[in-house]
C-alpha cells in the first residue's frame, strides 16, 4: 500500500492498544464501520528475536479479509527491528502466521510514544523522546528502513514531548524521511490526564510543510466520531485521524453520518442489538483462540462496551465478568 495515493483525504485508523486491537476486535470494528487503517498491538522486536517468539507471534496473527493492516512495533535493538522488518516486508512472517502467499501487512510503524512505566524505564518507547536518546531513536528507524528495504511504507506514532513539549524532536523524526506520523496530542507526562493539544499537533503539520512534505500527519487524543475527526483534520489540516479510546465510548465511531446506509447511531442500539453484537464477537473469539492463546478475561474490557445502557445491565455484566468460558458466555446470553 501506498499512503499517499491510496488512501483517502483525511483517513481515519484504528489505534493499536494492547490487548484490545487483536485481530478479533478488529475484524468487529470491521462489520460494523471499518477505518481505512488498522494496527495491531505493539509487539517487542526483541522478543521475536528470542524463545519467547511464539507466545508474542498471536499478537500479530491476523484474517486472510484484513488488508489494511499495519504491525507496529517497539524493543530498543535496532538489529532486531531490521531482522523483524525483513520478515514482515518479504512475508515470511506473514507464512509462519499461516496465511496464503500474497496476505501481507500494509505497513509498519515504530511504537515511540507508549507512556507504560516498564517500557519507558527499559529505555523504550516514550523513552526515546529524551534528547539523549534521539540516537538510538534514530538508529532503530534507519534499521528498520533497511529491514523493509522500499517494500513497505514506515511510520512511527508518538507523543508531544516527555516531560514537556518538546518540538525538536519532531524536527528530528521529520528529518528520517518518514511515509506517515502519528502525534497523540500529549506528552508523556501528562499521560491521559488532560485533553489532547490539537493545536500542537497542528503546529506538527505546518512543521512538515517545511521540512517534509511528503509524510503524512495523523492527530490522536479524545476523538469519539468521524464527524469530529473530520472537523479536526480540516482546522489543522492533518492528512489523518486516529481514534483510540473514543471506539469504547462508540463502537460505530468511524461510521460516515452522511451515507444512507450509516448504521444506527451507538446511543440508539438498543439491549437485543448490543447483546447481538457480543455475541458475535465472543463466538469470533472462540473460533480464532480455540488452544486458549488468548485468555477468555481479555472480553471483559468489551463486556462493559456492550452490556450497558439498558435495564438490567448491571446484574448481567457481573455475571458476564464471571463466566470462565466462551460456552458460558454464550449461554448467559441466550
Amino acid at each position: 500500500m501506498n499512503y499517499a495515493t491510496d488512501l483517502p483525504r483525511p483517513f481515519f485508523v484504528l489505534a493499536p492498544m494492547d490487548d484490545v486491537t487483536d485481530t478479533v476486535f478488529r475484524q468487529t470494528v470491521a462489520g460494523l464501520a471499518a477505518p481505512d487503517l488498522f494496527f495491531t498491538e505493539f509487539v517487542n522486536v526483541d522478543g521475536l528475536m528470542s524463545v519467547g517468539r511464539d507466545n508474542l507471534l498471536k499478537k500479530l496473527r491476523f484474517a486472510k479479509s484484513e488488508t489494511n493492516l499495519v504491525a507496529q512495533l517497539w524493543g530498543l535493538k535496532p538489529e532486531n527491528f531490521r531482522a523483524i522488518a525483513e520478515q514482515i516486508a518479504d512475508g515470511t512472517l506473514a507464512r509462519e502466521l499461516g496465511l496464503p502467499d500474497g496476505c501481507n501487512f500494509a505497513g509498519l510503524d515504530l511504537n515511540m510514544g507508549c507512556p507504560a512505566k516498564s517500557e519507558v524505564q527499559n529505555g523504550a518507547c516514550a523513552a526515546l523522546i529524551r534528547p539523549e536518546n534521539r540516537e538510538l531513536a534514530g538508529q532503530i528507524i534507519d534499521a528498520t528502513r533497511e529491514g523493509l528495504h522500499g517494500r513497505l511504507p514506515l511510520s512511527v506514532k508518538t507523543r508531544l514531548g516527555f516531560s514537556e513539549v518538546d518540538m525538536s524532536w519532531f524536527e528530528f523524526l521529520l528529518g528520517h524521511n518518514l511515509d506517515m506520523l502519528t502525534v497523540h496530542g500529549r506528552t508523556r507526562k501528562e499521560m491521559s490526564k488532560v485533553p489532547a493539544h490539537w493545536d500542537l499537533i497542528g503546529a506538527v503539520a505546518k512543521m512538515r510543510n517545511l521540512l517534509a512534505p511528503q509524510t503524512l500527519i495523523v492527530g490522536n487524543g479524545d476523538v469519539e466520531s468521524r464527524e469530529q475527526g473530520e472537523a479536526l483534520a480540516k482546522q489543522y489540516k492533518l492528512d489523518g485521524i486516529m481514534i483510540g479510546r473514543g471506539i469504547f465510548h462508540n463502537p460505530f465511531a468511524f461510521a460516515n453520518p452522511l451515507r444512507e446506509d450509516n448504521p444506527l447511531a451507538w446511543e440508539n442500539c438498543g439491549e437485543a442489538a448490543r447483546i447481538s453484537l457480543y455475541r458475535r464477537q465472543i463466538e469470533l473469539f472462540a473460533s480464532t483462540w480455540q488452544h486458549g492463546e488468548r485468555n477468555i478475561k481479555t472480553l471483559n474490557k468489551f463486556c462493559k462496551v456492550y452490556i450497558n445502557g439498558f435495564d438490567g445491565a448491571k446484574e448481567l455484566r457481573e455475571k458476564l465478568m464471571q463466566a470462565p468460558s466462551s460456552e458460558e458466555l454464550l449461554q448467559l446470553l441466550q
